[in-house]
C-alpha cells in the first residue's frame, strides 16, 4: 500500500479540521461582527489628488472642521492620492471641495444615502439566501441521494462562513463588492464538490482511492490557478493601485474562500462520501 493511500484510509479523523476552521470562524463572526461598507451603510467616499504632502490626521482633522462629521477614515493613502471614507449623511462635496482647497483636488467623489444603503442591505441578504437555496435544489436534483448532496451543501456552507469569519478577522467591509466575491465562492465551491462527487460517486473504473486521486489532480490544479491569480491581484492592488481597494477587497475574500474550498472539499466532502460508500457496501 503506498503512503497516498494509507493518507486516504486515514480519512475520517479529517473530517473535523474544515468543521473546527468553521466553529472557528463563526465565533469571529458572532464576537467581532462585519464592518459594512459605505454602499451599505450610507455616506461618502472621496479620492483626493494631493497637492502638497500632507498625513492622514492632518488631513481628517481638516475635513472634520469643515464639514462637522466625525469618524472620517483614510483608506488608502500614495504619495499623490489619498481616499477618505465619510459616514453618515452624504457629505456636500462644494464644502469638502472649499476645505481642502490648496491641499488637494476632489478626483472622484461618490455618496450614498441611508434610505438606498438599507434596500441595498436587504437585497445583499436576499441574494445570498437565493443564491444558496437555489445551488441547493440543482444539487439535490443533479445527485437525487440525500448524503452526498448534504456533503456538497454542508462544504459549500463553510466555504462561505470561513470566508466571512476571515472578513471579520482582517477588517475586511461586507459591501456589494465582497458580496459578489462571496457568491463566486459559492457557485466554484459547488463546482469543485460536483467535480468529486461525480467521479467518486458515479464512475465505476478503478478503487475509490484511485477515483479520489484523479479528482484531487484536478481539483488542486484549479485551485492553484484560481488562488495564485487571486494572489497576484490583491499584490499588484495592494502595490501599484492602492487607490482600487474594491479589487483588493474582493482578491482578499476569494484568496479565504478558495483555501477553505481545499479544505472543505478535499478533507470533509470526500471523507464523508468515503464513508457513505463503505457503508454502502
Amino acid at each position: 500500500m503506498s503512503m497516498t493511500d494509507k493518507i486516504l484510509d486515514s480519512y475520517k479523523p479529517l473530517i473535523i479540521i474544515p468543521v473546527i476552521i468553521t466553529l472557528i470562524a463563526l465565533a469571529l463572526f458572532a464576537t467581532n461582527g462585519l464592518q459594512q461598507g459605505i454602499d451599505l451603510k450610507g455616506g461618502s467616499v472621496a479620492v483626493l489628488q494631493l497637492q502638497q504632502p500632507v498625513t492622514t490626521d492632518q488631513m481628517t482633522n481638516i475635513v472634520q472642521n469643515a464639514t462637522g462629521v466625525q469618524g472620517i477614515t483614510v483608506t488608502s493613502s500614495s504619495a499623490n492620492q489619498m481616499t477618505l471614507e465619510i459616514p453618515g449623511q452624504a457629505a456636500d462635496v462644494v464644502t469638502l471641495s472649499n476645505a481642502i482647497a490648496g491641499t488637494a483636488t476632489i478626483q472622484s467623489f461618490e455618496s450614498v444615502g441611508p434610505l438606498l444603503s438599507s434596500k441595498a442591505l436587504s437585497q445583499v441578504y436576499f441574494a445570498l439566501a437565493f443564491a444558496f437555496l437555489f445551488m441547493s435544489i440543482t444539487v439535490f436534483i443533479i445527485f437525487r441521494n440525500l448524503v452526498p448532496s448534504l456533503a456538497v451543501i454542508a462544504a459549500a456552507l463553510c466555504d462561505i462562513i470561513i470566508a466571512v469569519g476571515g472578513m471579520s478577522l482582517f477588517g475586511i467591509p461586507l459591501s456589494v463588492a465582497t458580496v459578489g466575491a462571496l457568491l463566486m465562492l459559492i457557485g466554484y465551491s459547488v463546482d469543485t464538490d460536483i467535480l468529486l462527487t461525480t467521479r467518486v460517486l458515479k464512475r465505476r473504473e478503478g478503487s475509490i482511492n484511485e477515483r479520489a486521486l484523479d479528482a484531487m489532480k484536478t481539483g488542486f490544479t484549479m485551485a492553484a490557478a484560481a488562488i495564485g491569480s487571486m494572489v497576484a491581484l490583491y499584490l499588484s492592488v495592494r502595490f501599484l493601485m492602492p487607490y482600487a481597494q474594491i479589487l483588493e477587497q474582493i482578491a482578499a475574500v476569494l484568496i479565504i474562500g478558495l483555501i477553505a474550498d481545499v479544505l472543505a472539499t478535499w478533507l470533509m466532502n470526500l471523507g464523508i462520501l468515503r464513508w457513505y460508500m463503505e457503508g454502502r457496501r
